[in-house]
């Protein structure tokens, strides 16, 4: 430990983090430790971090713009594929890849020896940081404290703070885990690691980005996306990047009680979790770009898709984002979105996403074909079709009637 001079923090400000900058100190022999923390969109989370860094210990914070790289280079391809894991939206497994990529960058740049984070050992966060770590910087000596430490709970990491001077923003009563990015935020422990238990959403600052359906308004709210090639380039008409059109997606769906999860998952290590996920931009984006999905692409492509979908989330949530086949899956991806143009608008209403209308220069759709008024289908076609398509069938009823000739 005593060879370990310099060690770069990924530093939140968070219980976990807070107490790790002394907790070094005292277990690593006094090393230097360059805090850093990714922001993703976090907000207010931000506020007073350098300060809190300074006095526990840090010999200096770096705050490490990652919001549109996160969108961009994560969120959107993710958003293009359809990847959700087990209805998640995966929020947290967005914001791991980049944060990490910035700690090797900085770690490098910096001569640092080392490079810690404040993921447990039961968790997924871990095997994400470790993993970007392992791609960028190979040889860089990994300190996960969680798998080192005495301290067995939160209640007892809050005693260490308390015993360090370390200043908290959670009580003993509010210590839910919460992870925040421009994404989403989930809370996890407390009365939520009893499945039995139904959430509190109308508990005053229980949720953040929005409000329950239940006290959401009487009327709904109408929200107009444009995509180009998949990507949102516009929002009720007007031109903006994708961070920022998310950023408003979030006030409109938390509005309206939009995109509030409830989910026991299958954790990467094994077991499984209980979670609620607030992701209210998020989730309008993705069934917006579904339902112009549903005009735009061919049957065989979409059902493909919708089948690769399952392993780019796995990937995503298992931490290999950096990966040969992450890559593969995401070329596929780009191919199935060279139509995906055209305009969606949809209706929020208490915790509904209703679709109003969606347009495409490049649709698959033809009024013509699919009227129940004349059009230039001709209907006597089905029954060659048909004879071909049921054939299989009819000779395995023959044989099965011993009348196969």
């Amino acid at each position: 430990m005593s060879s370990v001079k310099k060690i770069v923090l990924a530093y939140s400000g968070g219980l976990d983090t807070s107490i790790i900058i002394p907790w070094l100190k005292e277990n690593y022999d006094d090393p230097e430790i360059i805090a850093v923390a990714g922001n993703v969109g976090q907000a207010d989370e931000l506020e007073g971090l350098e300060e809190k860094a300074l006095k526990t210990g840090a010999s200096k914070l770096i705050v490490a713009d990652l919001v549109d790289e996160m969108v961009d280079d994560v969120i959107i391809p993710s958003m293009k594929a359809g990847a959700k894991y087990e209805t998640y939206l995966l929020g947290t497994a967005f914001a791991r890849p980049v944060i990490a990529k910035s700690l090797c960058e900085i770690a490098l740049a910096e001569g640092a020896d080392a490079i810690c984070h404040g993921c447990t050992g039961k968790g997924n966060d871990q095997v994400r940081f470790e993993l970007t770590i392992k791609h960028f910087a190979p040889g860089m000596k990994i300190i996960a404290p969680w798998r080192e430490w005495d301290i067995k709970s939160r209640d007892e990491e809050i005693d260490f703070a308390e015993a360090h001077h370390v200043p908290l923003k959670i009580t003993r009563e509010t210590n839910y885990s919460k992870d925040k990015n421009l994404w989403h935020l989930s809370h996890e422990g407390l009365d939520l690691e009893d499945p039995a238990n139904e959430p509190n959403y109308d508990k005053p600052g229980f949720l953040e980005m929005g409000v329950s359906p239940t006290q959401a308004p009487d009327v709904p709210t109408y929200v107009t996306l444009t995509f180009d090639k998949g990507v949102p380039v516009a929002i009720n008409g007007e031109s903006k990047k994708a961070s920022d059109i998310i950023a408003d997606l979030n006030v409109y769906g938390g509005q309206n009680g939009i995109g509030i999860i409830d989910i026991v998952e299958n954790r990467l290590v094994g077991m499984k979790d209980r979670g609620v996920y607030e992701t209210p931009g998020g989730t309008i984006l993705y069934k917006a770009h579904e339902l112009l999905e549903m005009i735009c692409v061919d049957k065989d492509t979409l059902h493909e898709k919708e089948k690769l979908a399952v392993d780019f989330a796995d990937l995503v949530y298992n931490g290999k984002w950096y990966s040969p086949l992450r890559e593969a899956l995401s070329a596929f991806v780009d191919k199935t979105q060279e139509y995906v143009t055209g305009t969606v608008r949809v209706k929020l209403y208490k915790g509904n996403i209703i679709p109003a209308g969606m347009t495409s220069p490049y649709s698959l759709y033809s009024e013509n074909l699919a009227t129940f008024d004349e059009s230039d289908y001709n209907q006597k076609d089905a029954e060659g079709f048909i004879n071909l398509w049921g054939l299989p069938t009819k000779v395995q009823a023959l044989r099965a009637q011993g009348k196969l000739q």
